[in-house]
């Protein structure tokens, strides 16, 4: 039988006591708090192994988020995007001698691994921190002796299942036995299968047991601090339980890759504690100037580490006289053809040769538009061909080459809208009139489309923006299908007319496409919109009025050259021409 957990604490100190006029809208966006500033993060990323698509996928979600914000709040000031690693703990320190090298030389060259991917990947991030800097240390050690001053931290002898793995420490109910490759039974984690060892030792522990109503009243008051909602259930249900008292420092005999604890050099702080002050640290923590940022910061983490970031870290924030985060965004994780990643399996995909193979922008295009945070999502080389030849190369590229084509449009301009043929009222009739009922649709969907984005986003269903606008992709494209234009002549007074219509409509639904891709392909986003002649300053939410002809007022791209033309938007990729990219072992 497995020996009960327990933890047996030797006391040393007491215990503590709307919609615009016209075609636009003004929507909200994700980390707007209602003040001046927005901090996104992703978590730091443990450099005990290369880079994955997972990795990429939480930098790439933030990334988004925080690119859209840019969009509606323009200046780079007021908003904040920091990524990093997490270069402590004897998972680093037992990786670095197998490897043969000193811990520092396995961080410096994991981190410069993610450095490279994130610059490569286009991740707009305004700050990467490394926990093994200065400026690191002296957050941690601040914001221990913060909690030490609240009484908040007290010595004490824990004892109980530790997962090296995982870098926690796990209840009774969360260990298991497996039968290890000699046949002797082990036990491992529950959740992640990893292997834990039984820990007995003195250590300092927070009074975690106390935060527990304040967490409760915290998720209660702010519904939307977790976002999907299924997780935000997760972690009440959890505070349903008791929270035991928390260890957080380990012996320097035992883990000395770390931060030593303030005064007491016997004593390494935490991983976790140490990781999760990274938060505070890329905002200049303990200077004054951090509580302008903070809390109106924003988290993009994994699902495997919520119980850090939405119980552990909270706590400890509210134990510092600190205020929780704005947000809490949760992601799923990717399989790869089925099955989890995995080192034993050999089946971890480097995302610089997916990069490389499909382009940055595809390669973004595809993890945002396939990953549901709600639920783990799927990989395989076939599923990313098919998405991006379908969506970017013949839906999106196609639609631009047929209203930028010499033969349709010899001008090279954005030609005229005609009220006569396409009237604001639908059901009047006239000579002139040709537009239909379901252009009436398009045109109503696309009006309501940048607050329907926006709505999605603030919501943390970026893969649902990506779909609504690859719907009105589709519906532009029924439009052109069912006008023709090239069976339309310039030549003919009555054509002319009504061909510089559609023209004019299709180029306004590439120009809201363009703008509101920016976010998610950066590369291919400024290519559509240089095509169309839309200015740098022309391309933000603010100055994105759909279609202002129809109702009644200037186009400023009305008569405007169009770009220069630069080439298929997204050339198709050839799948019977397609290498497979393989697997990266690891």
């Amino acid at each position: 039988m497995l020996r009960q957990c327990a933890l047996r604490v030797l006391l040393r100190t007491r215990a503590a006591p709307g919609c615009r006029r016209y075609g636009s809208c003004s929507p909200s966006a994700p980390g707007d708090t209602g003040e001046a500033r927005a901090h996104f993060t992703t978590p730091i990323f443990y450099v005990n192994a290369a880079p994955h698509i997972g990795h990429l996928y939480s930098a790439l979600l933030a990334d988004a988020l925080c690119r859209h914000r840019r969009l509606r709040v323009p200046g780079s000031a007021s908003t904040r995007f920091s990524t990093g690693t997490d270069e402590h703990g004897l998972k680093i320190q037992q990786a670095a001698a197998t490897a043969g090298l000193s811990p520092i030389e396995l961080c410096d060259r994991v981190s410069a691994q993610f450095q490279q991917l994130f610059r490569e990947a286009g991740i707009s991030s305004t700050d990467f921190i490394r926990t093994t800097e200065a400026r690191h240390r002296l957050a941690v050690q601040h914001f221990w002796e913060v909690l030490e001053a609240r009484g908040l931290l007290y010595k004490g002898l824990y004892e109980g299942w530790y997962c090296a793995s995982d870098e926690c420490f796990l209840p009774e109910a969360k260990v298991t036995r497996q039968v290890s490759p000699t046949g002797d039974p082990c036990p491992v984690s529950l959740e992640s299968g990893h292997p834990v060892s039984w820990t007995k030792e003195e250590n300092y522990i927070f009074r975690l047991s106390q935060f527990r109503e304040p967490l409760q009243r915290w998720l209660r008051d702010s519904p939307q601090a977790i976002t999907p909602e299924p997780f935000h259930q997760t972690v009440l249900q959890w505070l349903q339980e008791e929270l035991p008292d928390l260890s957080v420092s380990r012996r320097s005999s035992h883990l000395h890759w770390g931060i030593p604890v303030p005064g007491d050099d016997s004593q390494t702080v935490y991983v976790w504690l140490d990781a999760l002050v990274n938060y505070l640290t890329v905002l200049g923590y303990p200077d004054a100037d951090f509580k302008s940022w903070w809390p109106a910061t924003s988290h993009i983490i994994g699902k495997d580490i919520l119980k850090f970031h939405a119980i552990y870290w909270p706590a400890l924030l509210l134990g510092a006289g600190l205020r929780p985060p704005h947000r809490i965004y949760v992601h799923s994780h990717w399989t790869v053809s089925g099955q989890k990643m995995s080192k034993s399996l050999g089946n971890v995909v480097d995302p610089r040769a997916c990069l490389d193979r499909y382009t940055v922008d595809g390669f973004r295009y595809f993890l945002l538009r396939q990953g549901v945070p709600n639920w783990d999502c799927d990989y395989y080389d076939e599923k990313v061909v098919k998405l991006l030849d379908s969506e970017l190369a013949d839906a999106l590229g196609g639609l631009l080459n047929r209203c930028t084509a010499y033969r349709i449009n010899p001008s090279g301009t954005y030609p005229s809208f005609c009220t006569a043929c396409f009237p604001s009222e639908p059901g009047l009739t006239g000579p002139s009139v040709r537009v239909q009922a379901e252009d009436y649709a398009l045109v109503s969907a696309m009006a309501t489309l940048p607050k329907q984005v926006a709505d999605y986003y603030d919501n943390f269903q970026i893969y649902k923006a990506l779909e609504a606008v690859s719907s009105c992709v589709r519906q532009t494209n029924g439009f052109i299908q069912r006008h023709a234009p090239w069976k339309l002549t310039w030549e003919s007074p009555a054509d002319a007319l009504w061909l510089g219509t559609v023209l004019h409509v299709a180029l306004e639904c590439l120009r809201v496409f363009g703008t509101l891709l920016q976010p998610v392909t950066p590369n291919l986003a400024d290519k559509l919109l240089s095509r169309l002649g839309v200015s740098a300053t022309e391309r933000g939410l603010r100055e994105l009025h759909f279609l202002p002809r129809f109702y009644g007022h200037p186009c400023p791209f009305e008569g405007r050259k169009l770009g220069p033309d630069t080439g298929l938007l997204f050339p198709r990729l050839d799948q019977s021409r397609t290498w497979l990219v393989k697997a990266h072992r690891t």
